[in-house]
């Protein structure tokens, strides 16, 4: 078995939707059945003995990299160690998910984690069996889609044979399902970008992603736990009133 990987939470977002709980809170920090949602993955990913996590962030900033160090120490999590990218105090603004993930790229190793820090799936297992699978081929990501919520009836990608990710024309029929935003990805997918992102390039995810799926370089499968992207203050108190099974 492989040495743990690292792991990336995204958590630089504004949460404009979320508004006015996030005009003096950032999203990661929301509560969802007491715990904040970021903590929830921090959870997660030390039972899958992932213990180096790097997490990026933006808007209110500050507020998450004071939280979770202080989660570190009083809640039993001292294994852990908490690196930051701090995109608004480097530039003044949140790069995107590909441009944040560029610019904690020397933070990373190889191949790493990548999940979001606003979606809530308590019951997801971040397994080394899972990582070492990826290690071991060839693709540059290996995707959970989960199945469409209402607010994304479309979905994102389709799944096929051997379960490549498909980068679907509009026109296409085949069924899609929506990104989890949990992956497994090698440093290689943003080659096309400045190792650290020192310009400050403000670049989203799905294209380098769709353009990977393209040449047969990007794998998936379905998970069908529960999950919910925390996107609207109404799905955060469906989510605080009833606890998903």
């Amino acid at each position: 078995m492989s040495p743990p990987i690292p792991a990336m939470i995204l958590a630089a977002g504004r949460g404009e939707r979320m508004r006015p709980l996030t005009d003096d809170c950032p999203k990661p920090l929301l509560q969802v059945q007491g715990k904040a949602l970021i903590d929830w993955h921090v959870e997660a990913l030390a039972r899958g003995g992932v213990h180096e996590l790097v997490v990026n962030t933006a808007w209110l900033g500050e507020q998450i990299s004071s939280h979770l160090d202080l989660l570190r120490t009083t809640g039993g999590h001292e294994q852990l160690s908490f690196s930051y990218s701090h995109e608004g105090e480097d530039f003044g603004y949140a790069l995107e998910t590909a441009g944040g993930i560029a610019r904690a790229l020397p933070l990373l190793g190889d191949v790493f984690w990548l999940l979001a820090a606003d979606v809530f799936v308590p019951g997801f297992e971040f397994s080394a069996e899972a990582a070492d699978r990826f290690i071991a081929g060839d693709k540059l990501a290996h995707l959970w889609l989960v199945p469409n919520p209402p607010h994304n009836p479309r979905g994102d990608f389709g799944l096929g044979a051997g379960g490549l990710a498909l980068n679907l024309a509009a026109a296409d029929a085949a069924p899609r399902h929506t990104y989890s935003t949990i992956g497994l990805y090698r440093r290689e997918l943003f080659g096309s970008l400045p190792f650290g992102n020192s310009p400050g390039l403000a670049v989203a995810l799905a294209p380098l992603l769709r353009a990977a799926m393209d040449r047969r370089q990007v794998s998936a499968e379905l998970y069908l736990g529960a999950w919910t992207d925390v996107g609207t203050p109404e799905r955060l108190a469906e989510l605080n009133q009833h606890f998903p099974n």
